[in-house]
């Protein structure tokens, strides 16, 4: 099992009776899955009920577009797609648009840019599609469409692959950075109490290292510094992380981990209390925008 990418793009030409058809899948990200199925107005809304089905059993995310048109990419106009202009519906059209935008009071001139827009709606096909509820020809569409929908997860996974060896190439910088932050937060306590000491010291006010208020203000410091609970916790999410990285469908749990692994990195930053501990912070929080924004293409 490995990750798959949210984008891809496959074709498939096939023919019925004599009609050569192209259908195209196409995705890219979104939040959830969204379907949508275009094909010839004969078709519709049988091809949304037959091919939509199909979508879903191999994917789980993304704004997903099938389009089925007649004739192939490239190739000369088939026959099915000779079509003639309906002069006469244009004209009842424009007829009727006149009408209302008079009945609404408005000044309605038509230019050719309308009237070709109306042509193109009422046009009429020269030989008439073969029906997609006739079961020979759902069997074809639908083998085409699996055959497509083959290519598409391909192109997915292989895609995937590229996006895996990237967020784990990030996550190592993120890696990194904690660490820096854990080395950097290595002897602030032993900092603070020779700093404080220093301090006193010149304001002439000598103190035992064992007084206990001296102890006490560095006990509440070294408590309000303390980010090892935070370290703990970025650990676990790292190595999460790498779990997912082996899972199918697995984007929306990569985005949650990436939301927690801001949260402690937020939290660390609150209590840094060296410029060291807060310049790690902020390439840590840079490197997670990184890895996370990267996510967004997870499946």
């Amino acid at each position: 099992m490995s990750i798959r990418s949210m984008t891809g793009y496959a074709r498939e030409n096939f023919s019925l009776a004599g009609t050569d058809f192209t259908l195209e899948i196409s995705a890219v990200n979104q939040r959830g899955l969204a379907i949508s199925v275009f094909a010839p107005s004969e078709w519709m809304p049988a091809a949304e009920r037959l091919l939509s089905p199909l979508v879903r059993e191999k994917a789980s995310r993304g704004k997903i577009t099938i389009a089925v048109r007649t004739g192939t990419p490239g190739g000369n106009t088939p026959s099915c797609e000779a079509l003639s202009w309906d002069e006469a519906s244009a004209a009842v059209a424009l007829e009727k648009m006149k009408n209302a935008a008079s009945l609404a009071g408005i000044h309605f001139v038509p230019t050719p840019e309308i009237y070709l827009r109306l042509a193109e709606l009422h046009r009429s096909r020269q030989g008439a599609l073969p029906s997609i509820e006739d079961e020979a020809v759902a069997t074809t569409v639908r083998q085409a469409t699996e055959a497509a929908l083959k290519s598409f997860v391909c192109m997915r996974e292989c895609e995937g692959e590229n996006l895996e060896k990237d967020l784990r190439e990030r996550l190592a910088r993120l890696r990194h950075w904690v660490g820096e932050i854990r080395s950097a937060a290595a002897g602030t306590v032993e900092y603070q109490r020779d700093a404080l000491r220093a301090r006193l010291a010149a304001l002439g006010i000598e103190i035992d290292l064992d007084d206990p208020r001296f102890l006490k203000e560095i006990a509440i410091f070294a408590d309000r510094c303390d980010i090892s609970e935070e370290q703990t916790r970025l650990a676990s999410h790292f190595s999460q992380f790498e779990n997912c990285l082996n899972e199918n469908d697995s984007g929306r749990k990569l985005d949650f981990i990436c939301q927690e692994i801001l949260r402690e990195l937020n939290t660390i930053g609150s209590k840094a209390n060296n410029a060291a501990i807060t310049r790690c912070v902020v390439e840590a929080k840079n490197e997670q925008e990184r890895l996370r924004e990267q996510v967004q293409n997870i499946e």
